[in-house]
């Protein structure tokens, strides 16, 4: 199979929601980067994260009731040295209160049109967009589901960590993981306690999903997302980001990433970093 990540889609370009209210003013290159990556996936999401000292005054905004979120815990598996993640491969389980929980094995950046065609037909397997303020990343992801118990028992000894992994995506992951690195290889990476709300902001005809992750040294990240069809999605980002305007929450703050955040967190804790 070609290598689906030979010509990398991570590029910093305009805020989405800026370059569909105001196209122009968005690089003609990294708009046409932009157009392509959107036509070639699956689904689009379009994501915010809000900064500290707006998080009090978004969630009023919101109008968000901490009784109503759902309860998840993340891991990721890599190396001590991220290897994996240095790689462009993320490999994640998830346990999620009141649901089935699941397993990931993600590629980023990619490359669309060279994915195998047959993977792409696979119900299991996903590309999607994921676009914030200052850039945006294409991934393939391929998921599954684990047992309920699985988790908990790998993360203790108990279970081989290839056994929370489907055999489609052991064979994705061997595939594109570093050479000589396999899924037992791996340590976990967390847990990440994550509370997870659904809204409908005034003026918005669609719902967020807001995300608040808690990292154990006590730091935060909250945030906003959408997920919409390709076709739509400048149209959604424009809308989201003059919702969002109108309820005072601040669209120009520094972006972080929630998976870099915990990568480097539990990447120093393995290695003995204070």
């Amino acid at each position: 199979m070609p290598d689906a990540r030979r010509r990398p889609y991570r590029r910093p370009v305009a805020a989405v929601p800026k370059a569909a209210m105001a196209a122009p003013t968005v690089p003609d290159a990294e708009l046409r980067d932009l157009l392509a990556a959107i036509g070639a996936a699956d689904s689009v999401e379009l994501k915010l994260t809000v900064p500290d000292g707006e998080r009090r005054s978004a969630v009023t905004a919101l109008g968000l009731d901490p009784l109503d979120a759902q309860l998840r815990q993340i891991w990721f598996l890599d190396t001590a040295t991220l290897d994996l993640d240095t790689g462009g491969v993320v490999a994640r389980v998830r346990r999620i209160q009141g649901r089935p929980h699941d397993s990931v094995v993600k590629l980023r950046p990619v490359v669309p049109d060279r994915l195998d065609e047959g993977l792409r037909r696979s119900p299991n397997f996903e590309v999607e967009v994921d676009a914030m303020p200052g850039g945006h990343t294409c991934s393939a992801s391929l998921k599954g589901r684990v047992g309920p118990t699985a988790v908990l028992d790998a993360v203790a000894g108990r279970r081989a960590v290839r056994k929370l992994f489907s055999r489609e995506q052991r064979a994705f992951f061997e595939a594109h993981a570093p050479e000589g690195l396999h899924l037992d290889d791996l340590s976990f990476l967390g847990p990440i306690n994550v509370l997870k709300l659904k809204c409908r902001p005034p003026g918005l005809d669609r719902r967020l999903a807001v995300e608040l992750w808690f990292y154990p040294d006590g730091s935060r990240i909250m945030e906003l997302s959408t997920r919409c069809r390709p076709d739509e999605a400048f149209q959604v980002a424009a809308e989201a980001r003059v919702a969002l305007s109108e309820l005072g929450i601040d669209l120009t703050g520094e972006q972080q990433t929630k998976t870099r955040m915990a990568l480097t967190y539990f990447s120093r804790e393995l290695l003995g970093v204070g």
